[in-house]
């Protein structure tokens, strides 16, 4: 399996971008998906998770109302919207996957991961 991560960039606070995340290797539909980041010297915090076909999705407090995550199964890609950024937005964001859909596991937990890609909000 093979996550590509992909979308980060540099923005202006208050700004929106939009990460995309493409899977292959497996059926696509038969994963859970899910957003983290990592910000320096911090530990990967969870962002958010959708269901295999996307009915249900789970954030975090620090991100409701300002991300969405949603998913296209017939192009086996995750997207992550982000809208309204914040300078405490920055980090590198991963996408991971999982057989499960359960977004109170641990990261460790995930079956897989991607590469990161930055994300650099300015103030």
């Amino acid at each position: 399996v093979q996550l590509q991560a992909s979308g980060g960039g540099l923005v202006q606070a208050g700004g929106s971008l939009r990460l995309s995340c493409v899977f292959s290797g497996r059926p696509f539909g038969n994963y859970a998906m899910a957003w983290f980041r990592q910000a320096p010297g911090k530990e990967r915090e969870f962002v958010a998770e959708t269901s295999w076909s996307g009915g249900r999705t789970y954030y975090a407090d620090s991100v409701k109302g300002r991300f969405t995550i949603s998913r296209d199964n017939a192009k086996n890609t995750v997207y992550l919207q982000m809208d309204s950024l914040k300078p405490e937005d920055t980090a590198v964001y991963y996408c991971a996957a999982d057989s499960d859909y359960d977004p109170r596991r641990k990261s460790y937990e995930y079956d897989y991961w991607g590469q990161g890609t930055q994300v650099t909000v300015s103030s």
